[in-house]
C-alpha cells in the first residue's frame, strides 16, 4: 500500500465535519432534552435547576433553561448544519462554564463527575466553530442558494 493512500486527506474534510456535528449535536440534543423535558432520564427543568442553584449558578431554574436550551437547539443547529459557527460557540461557551462550575473539582475522569466529558464536547465545538459545518449542511445549501 503506498503512504499517499494513507496520507492523503483531500476531499474527505467535508465527511469529517458532517460525522463529527451530527454526533456531537445529537449528543447535544440528548442532554439539553434532559434538562428541558426531563427526556432520556433526566430530571426537568425544575430540579436541575434546584442543582444548579445548589452549586452556584442563580438563578437556578433560569440556569437550566439557558443551558438546556443551548444545548437542545445549539445541538439541533449542529445537526443540521444551519448556523452552525453560532451554534458551536453557543455550546462550547456552554461546556465551558460546566467544566468550571460543575466537573472541575471532581478531577478529570468522567467516572467521579469529571471534567473530561465536558471538555471533549468544548474542545468538538470549536473545531466546528473554527471550520464550520462542510458541504453538507443546510448552511452550504443556503450559501449556494444566494
Amino acid at each position: 500500500m503506498k503512504t499517499s493512500a494513507i496520507l492523503n486527506t483531500q476531499g474527505k474534510t467535508d465527511l469529517a465535519m458532517l460525522l463529527l456535528r451530527v454526533t456531537v449535536g445529537s449528543i447535544f440534543i440528548a442532554h439539553g432534552a434532559q434538562k428541558l423535558f426531563g427526556w432520556f432520564g433526566g430530571y426537568g427543568l425544575e430540579a436541575t435547576g434546584e442543582w444548579m442553584a445548589s452549586i452556584n449558578l442563580t438563578p437556578g431554574y433560569l440556569m437550566a433553561w439557558l443551558a438546556g436550551a443551548a444545548e437542545f437547539f445549539g445541538g439541533l443547529a449542529l445537526l443540521l448544519g444551519l448556523l452552525t459557527r453560532p451554534a458551536a460557540l453557543i455550546t462550547a461557551l456552554t461546556m465551558l462554564v460546566a467544566l468550571f462550575a460543575a466537573h472541575w473539582t471532581n478531577g478529570f475522569f468522567l467516572s467521579n463527575n469529571g471534567y473530561e466529558y465536558a471538555l471533549t464536547l468544548l474542545v468538538a465545538s470549536l473545531a466546528l466553530l473554527l471550520q464550520g459545518a462542510g458541504k453538507y449542511s443546510l448552511d452550504r445549501k443556503l450559501q449556494n442558494a444566494l
